[in-house]
């Protein structure tokens, strides 16, 4: 474990070398889970793990139809404009980050499907349309979390 101390005056913090691959689970991609996802993502990238977002029903839908990320109660709202106030990007552009990065957003077949979509026409939204025994493969050894 290697100690940092640049964290500020009087703050200190651990770091662990982890990289390997990590595997988000996205259901749900309004302001507070995406962001959260975004962010969690992007920083895996850009310390070298390789990092998969899949995609599932809401989030799948919401990138689709560019609105991932967006917020969808009062308090996301308040939310997403204090985010933007203090500067930071929004859920759509990190995770557009986290992909230059390196990072592959992909779904399942089955569920592109099932949410009335079509797997040919997803090419530049998703990186890929996988099989769910490719999805279960890509968990092996990896950091899973689930949003």
């Amino acid at each position: 474990m290697q100690k940092r101390t640049d964290a500020g005056p009087g703050l200190r913090y651990g770091c662990l070398s982890m990289s390997g691959r990590v595997v988000f689970f996205v259901q749900s991609a309004t302001f507070e889970p995406a962001y959260q996802v975004a962010t969690m993502g992007i920083t895996a990238a850009a310390m070298g793990d390789q990092v998969y977002f899949v995609l599932a029903f809401d989030a799948l839908r919401q990138l689709v139809r560019k609105s991932f990320g967006l917020p969808r109660t009062e308090r996301e709202a308040a939310e997403s404009a204090r985010a933007e106030g203090l500067g930071l990007p929004t859920p759509a552009k990190l995770l557009a980050e986290a992909r230059s990065l390196g990072a592959k957003v992909v779904a399942c077949e089955t569920t592109v499907r099932i949410c009335g979509l079509v797997p040919e026409e997803l090419a530049g939204v998703l990186d890929e349309v996988m099989g769910l025994p490719s999805i279960w493969k890509l968990t092996e050894g990896a950091r899973t979390l689930t949003f």
